[in-house]
């Protein structure tokens, strides 16, 4: 499904997690907009990471809802994954350690969810591998297994995988965690590309300048709580609240 520029594409209402009898997430909202690229910044232990997997299906949580399109997730345990196939049609995740299988080739990652989980046929899903890899620079690696690859190829081949299904919505964990410089940038540049192709991101980073480059919005989270939100310029240049200017010292 697309959406018109601008119209929800996430929308994570009131959501509250605790593990272990402490708080994690405590009411944490967050709309994201078709074709924005949102950036979840924070200290070490402020559930950025909690969120993404809760938005995911990933981890249950306690109240609130998760909504991507017209398919929404409620507060309780997390539902059998065939019950989920119609929510993770709309959405992807991207980890920060990319999480590929290690027995499969590139190209048998990114075909494995549409021809077993989407029932898309091998030649349609080999087509879909070919075309995104070649999109992002890595379509010579596509016979590679994982340990050939270096780690920003991984990187791109882990988010053709996500974008394997077509979501509309792109969650991305610390993605320049293992890259230098000139591997940031790069990814910046295909971001910002998906974004304009009308799908909605949400990333955790952080990375100040990466943040600047890639973001329409910043979001900052402490303690989980929303405790700052704006342009991303505006936010990491003239932060409001101390700990945006925590973050930032």
């Amino acid at each position: 499904m697309t959406l018109a520029a601008g119209a929800p594409a996430l929308v994570i209402d009131g959501l509250h997690l605790s593990r272990d009898q402490c708080d994690v997430l405590r009411g944490v909202s967050i709309t994201l907009a078709a074709g924005e690229v949102c950036a979840l910044m924070g200290v070490s232990g402020a559930g950025k990471s909690t969120i993404l997997r809760a938005a995911v299906a990933l981890e249950p949580f306690d109240a609130g809802r998760v909504r991507v399109g017209d398919v929404e997730l409620r507060a309780g345990p997390v539902p059998k994954e065939s019950e989920l196939r119609a929510f993770r049609r709309h959405i992807g995740m991207v980890f920060q350690q990319h999480a590929l299988f290690s027995h499969l080739t590139v190209r048998e990652n990114i075909t494995l969810a549409p021809v077993h989980a989407a029932g898309v046929s091998q030649r349609e899903a080999d087509a879909t591998a070919r075309r995104l890899l070649e999109s992002l620079g890595v379509a010579h690696r596509a016979d590679a297994y994982p340990s050939q690859v270096s780690g920003g190829e991984a990187q791109r081949v882990a988010i053709a995988r996500a974008l394997a299904l077509d979501p509309q919505v792109l969650l991305l964990d610390e993605p320049t965690a293992a890259l230098d410089p000139a591997r940031r940038g790069a990814l910046a540049e295909s971001l910002r590309l998906l974004a304009q192709g009308g799908r909605g991101l949400l990333i955790t980073t952080h990375d100040l300048e990466f943040a600047k480059e890639v973001a329409d919005r910043v979001i900052v989270l402490a303690a989980g709580v929303v405790v700052e939100e704006g342009a991303a310029r505006q936010v990491l240049e003239a932060p409001q609240h101390e700990a945006t200017r925590a973050l930032l010292a």
